[in-house]
């Protein structure tokens, strides 16, 4: 059995149903404070066979010691943790209390109880602002630029520790770029609890109708339009990603690092007239100075992951918009036939 801590997360479920498609056991602790108990349900409907599912806090080394005493985990996936750089700005001893005290007692559980696969949600961001694009995995991490990206760093950190001092740990950690999309069938995606802090969901809301106007923070970057330029992944290319680096792991000991990313860059202005294209909506934007903890590019280098894990990202940056606007309006076909019945 797997646990996927935050697995009722945007990511989290997306791995949970690959990993119940091809037939794992899947066991998702969340404490629900970015994501919706429904989830569940989109991942029994889309899986044919509904997760185990435990409401709780993954800094909690009791419920920790409960879970692992009660279930036959063999492996971890480690996808609780806040993720939005502004807020992480604002409110950074929280992100450090979240994602490197959550990290902390994760691996102390998991040593107790005598598991030692783990799959780390990681990011980009521990590269801080590179000088040169495209990342790969022997770039140095240098400074991250925010606390969320520092706080990624210190957990990782401290899995490199701790597998120095013990050699049967097998621990991946998987450095993401930006994830976006949603599941095909338009029943599974993001959907944030609060303000969205990331340019799709965002996105999405205003061409909804939900905001009035498109945010674009910076135009002044050295870049082609004067946005940042990231690179766009689509969540299901990443969530498979997670299965092919969880059955890598059970065959190594040690830690292995993975980017995982398209190696292409699209600007902020890219993706909106992409997504205009492809959704026949406009967009209005409104530009705004640049926000703290920004970088002005971003995009992968994935070979390694191609050579040792036979994965690259398939869906093209259309096919993530798509998607993501599939999901989207079918949320409001959710919302408004439950405001009818």
């Amino acid at each position: 059995m797997i646990l996927i801590t935050g697995g009722a997360g945007y990511i989290g479920a997306h791995v949970a149903l690959e990993l119940m498609q091809q037939g794992d056991d899947v066991l998702i602790l969340d404490n629900l404070c970015n994501s919706y108990r429904s989830t569940l349900d989109r991942i029994a409907a889309l899986s044919g066979r509904r997760p185990g599912f435990i409401q709780g806090d993954v800094r909690n080394r009791g419920l920790l010691d409960t879970v692992f005493a009660d279930y036959p985990i063999d492996a971890v996936v480690h996808c609780a943790g806040l993720k939005a750089v502004g807020e992480s700005v604002r409110e950074p001893l929280r992100y450090y209390d979240t994602n490197v005290g959550g990290t902390v007692t994760l691996c102390q559980a998991m040593a107790h109880a005598g598991v030692f696969n783990l799959l780390f949600s990681s990011s980009a961001t521990v590269y801080g602002d590179c000088a040169t694009m495209p990342i790969d995995e022997t770039c140095a991490t240098g400074q991250p630029t925010n606390p969320y990206g520092q706080s990624k760093l210190m957990a990782e950190n401290v899995m490199q520790s701790m597998v120095c001092s013990d050699e049967r740990w097998s621990v991946g950690l998987l450095r993401y770029f930006n994830p976006i999309g949603a599941h095909k069938s338009g029943l599974l995606g993001e959907a944030p609890t609060s303000t969205p802090n990331n340019l799709l969901p965002y996105l999405l809301q205003v061409a909804s109708g939900q905001r009035a106007a498109l945010s674009v923070f910076g135009r002044d970057y050295d870049t082609p339009d004067g946005t940042g330029v990231r690179d766009y992944i689509h969540v299901v290319d990443l969530a498979e990603g997670h299965v092919k680096a969880l059955d890598a792991l059970r065959t190594q000991r040690g830690v292995q690092i993975w980017n995982l990313g398209t190696g292409l860059g699209y600007s902020v202005l890219e993706v909106v007239r992409a997504f205009e294209k492809v959704s026949g909506v406009q967009v209005p934007l409104v530009f705004e100075g640049r926000r703290a903890g920004d970088i002005a590019r971003c995009w992968a280098n994935p070979e390694k992951a191609l050579n040792e894990l036979g994965w690259s990202a398939r869906r093209s940056l259309d096919r993530m918009l798509a998607d993501a606007w599939r999901w989207e309006c079918h949320l409001h076909q959710e919302e408004a036939t439950t405001l009818v019945s």
